[in-house]
């Protein structure tokens, strides 16, 4: 659906407002009537899909061509593109391994989907590819006759024979890329040294439903409404903005998992918007609330993910989160009462965001408490939302948060003790919280909205097409 740009002139300074047409006018002269696709594995359900959603609706609107596929697999595929995407994190996931049968499962799933792909895409396309579940893609599409990038979402900074494993895997798959482009510049492993690189931070639109602004009482009627809030009487209606520009209600209700009522809105509330995976660390969060917020607050903890079997490329999902339930069914009746555990619909994806934006913004401290995170977009938007943000001091969540300014980092995310010791001290702090939240506003303005976003993909799908 194609959005127009001008809806940027109102929060833009003048001179990013220039520079953005300028941007959008010289790549439009270059890359006219040349489509621009962009592959992944997943239409809902991560970070990667709600960027493609909004950035390519906006490409469209300045008159691109804009497309979206999704690649195809079987469960043992996804389970391979799991195990590398926790081994370029360094970790070991599932204790499995890449040998030649994960070799021939992976190739076989690429082979097919390089076959579907050329019957799709023109040569002479421009082509983004995401991940390493399409990294298989790279040579075909270039025999094809398109412009091809790799682009890569994850990454750690430390190697290990994980990381190792992952890159000797990964690397000769994307090495003939016309670009590679990176969150950050440590994620560059040293197998891809000399190749062309760019690096490009993720960002947020503020005008997708995610992100978009809510008042106090819209925000009660579409938690109320979702299950997620214990409100009395409503006073709004639970309303948000879709991207094409049409006005929809919140309809569908939030499952909360383990029995217990949602929380009270007149109780502090910290809360963990993220898939179900283990790198989050759901159950690190649970643990170090009960063991050291809990006994000096009187806040609630919600933990929040997607409905686990939506997330179709990680079939790790499932299980983390039953780990997560049977965690918190055996707490004690007294702590359980004050742990939520909610699962979101995914039918209606905006309207799943809009329900994690009305979240966001009711929480009175958002903590990310991620083992490893390649960029985590859920800490830009809770910084966008003026919210004090708690997070692990790893990977991308160190260049988002600018510790004891615009939020406060932790050092090792293996520490419950500290993490909860800290999050109960920013909780009797209101002060505090106000200054951070404050602060954390103006740096993502500055730094991380989608206007950034848009020019630097432009100037460089304009360079590869020159």
């Amino acid at each position: 659906m194609p959005r127009s740009i001008n809806r940027w002139r109102d929060i833009l300074s003048d001179e990013r407002w220039k520079g953005l047409q300028e941007t959008v006018r010289v790549a439009r002269s270059m890359c006219m009537g040349r489509p621009f696709w962009c592959v992944n594995s997943t239409a809902a359900g991560g970070g990667v899909a709600e960027i493609l959603r909004s950035m390519l609706s906006y490409l469209a609107g300045v008159g691109l061509d804009p497309r979206w596929a999704l690649i195809d697999g079987d469960a043992e595929f996804f389970r391979i593109t799991k195990r590398l995407h926790n081994f370029v994190h360094g970790n070991p996931g599932d204790g499995g391994v890449l040998d030649r049968r994960e070799r021939h499962t992976y190739h076989r799933t690429m082979h097919a989907n390089a076959a579907a792909l050329t019957n799709l895409v023109a040569p002479g396309s421009l082509v983004v590819l995401h991940d390493p579940q399409t990294a298989g893609l790279v040579s075909p599409l270039k025999r094809h006759g398109c412009t091809v990038v790799w682009r890569c979402h994850i990454g750690a900074e430390h190697v290990n024979e994980h990381t190792k494993q992952a890159w000797e895997f990964i690397a000769p798959l994307v090495s003939t890329a016309d670009q590679l482009v990176f969150s950050r510049a440590p994620y560059v492993p040293e197998q891809l040294t000399g190749a062309p690189v760019s690096v490009v931070s993720p960002s947020i639109d503020p005008f997708a439903a995610k992100n978009q602004r809510l008042d106090e009482a819209g925000v009660r009627a579409i938690l109320s409404t979702a299950g997620l809030l214990h409100v009395g009487e409503i006073a709004a209606q639970p309303l948000f903005h879709r991207l094409n520009g049409g006005t929809a209600k919140v309809a569908a209700r939030a499952v909360l998992l383990g029995g217990g009522n949602p929380p009270e809105p007149s109780r502090p509330l910290v809360i963990q918007v993220s898939r179900w995976d283990r790198l989050k660390d759901h159950l690190g969060v649970m643990r170090g609330f009960v063991r050291r917020s809990l006994p000096d607050t009187d806040a609630d903890l919600l933990l929040v993910g997607p409905h686990a079997d939506t997330v179709t490329d990680d079939p790790e999902s499932s299980d983390v989160l039953e780990e997560l339930i049977r965690e918190h069914a055996a707490l004690p009746d007294a702590q359980r009462a004050r742990v939520h555990i909610a699962s979101l619909p995914m039918v209606d994806v905006e309207e799943n965001a809009a329900i994690a934006n009305a979240l966001q913004r009711h929480a009175t401290i958002v903590v990310q408490k991620s083992l490893e995170e390649g960029f985590g977009l859920t800490v830009t938007e809770a910084l966008w939302k003026g919210k004090p943000v708690l997070a692990s001091a790893v990977g991308g969540i160190r260049d988002q948060i600018r510790d004891q300014q615009t939020g406060i980092l932790l050092d090792d995310p293996t520490d419950l003790d500290g993490f909860g010791g800290a999050l109960a001290a920013l909780l009797a702090d209101p002060k505090r919280r106000r200054e951070l939240g404050a602060a954390a506003e103006r740096d993502v303005y500055d730094r991380f909205l989608h206007d950034w976003h848009i020019r630097r993909w432009l100037v460089l799908a304009a360079g590869l097409v020159a």
